[in-house]
């Protein structure tokens, strides 16, 4: 499909807060484009996610750069073998500048296995301590991990007052269900518009609106119609429009709900 082709990015009244994206695959010019081009589209606020040891403080830099961007501290299950009590004191320290408003990208990955299942449980473990620590909530990554996902949340989630998200949700009903009973949101993302992700849009269904954020994970996971194009945050719409349909609701109605979820979830502590 052409660009001449693809539908204009529609605006909404509503603004709309990005819970997850990685800005920090962009140079300088491409940054200034994206946010100029997110607000343009009517993206308020953007979350951009550490997931290593050598993104940490490029996250918090982002952060601090713009009005518009916000960051996370946290080491993602593929780079598991590099969390140590010396990556855990950087994110500690970092995460006390209020521009961070999370841990994460943190959890359990077994598709890839890039760390072995041990290692990626106790970084996983400790993070969550890290979390329940700083008083903030987390955002987990999990992959064809759920029966472990669930066990090491259980052990957890009762002192994660500000509990956390998990993000572009792809686990099965089940998992879903016992996150939301637990307290936790989910996020959706361009899945939601893919053709062969039915499974994705039935837990979309069965979410209670109230435990419902949206995200890019840019540059990935473009959405339909913009599929093979590098992922950003003003695509966001694209993803509002699928979820609306899927939960019938109006997509202004929508994404006043999931702006008040984002605000609770990352911005207004406790």
């Amino acid at each position: 499909m052409s660009n001449k082709q693809r539908r204009e990015i529609p605006r909404f009244h509503t603004p709309i807060i990005e819970t997850h994206c990685h800005l920090d695959y962009l140079d300088q010019a491409e940054l200034d484009a994206t946010l100029e081009k997110s607000l343009g589209a009517g993206v308020e606020r953007i979350i951009t996610i550490a997931v290593s040891k050598d993104n940490l403080h490029r996250v918090l830099e982002l952060a601090r750069s713009s009005q518009y961007v916000w960051g996370t501290q946290g080491i993602h299950p593929h780079d598991a073998t590099t969390y140590s009590p010396e990556v855990d004191a950087i994110i500690r320290m970092n995460a006390a500048d209020a521009r961070i408003v999370a841990i994460g990208e943190i959890g359990l990955d077994y598709h890839y296995d890039h760390a072995d299942r041990a290692v990626q449980r106790r970084a996983f473990e400790q993070q969550l301590q890290t979390a329940v620590d700083l008083d903030l909530p987390v955002v987990i990554h999990t992959r064809e991990a759920d029966d472990d996902t669930r066990d090491i949340l259980r052990n957890y989630s009762s002192t994660l007052s500000r509990k956390g998200v998990i993000h572009s949700f792809t686990s099965s009903l089940e998992l879903a269900e016992f996150c939301l009973g637990e307290g936790f949101m989910l996020g959706f993302n361009g899945i939601t518009t893919f053709n062969r992700a039915e499974n994705v849009r039935q837990v979309v269904a069965a979410t209670p609106l109230q435990q419902l954020v949206l995200e890019t994970d840019a540059p990935y996971l473009t959405p339909v119609p913009y599929r093979g194009k590098a992922n950003a945050p003003y695509f966001l719409p694209f993803i509002a429009e699928a979820v609306a349909v899927i939960k019938s609701l109006d997509v202004e109605e929508l994404l006043q709900q999931v702006h008040a979820n984002s605000m609770r979830l990352f911005f207004e502590a406790a």
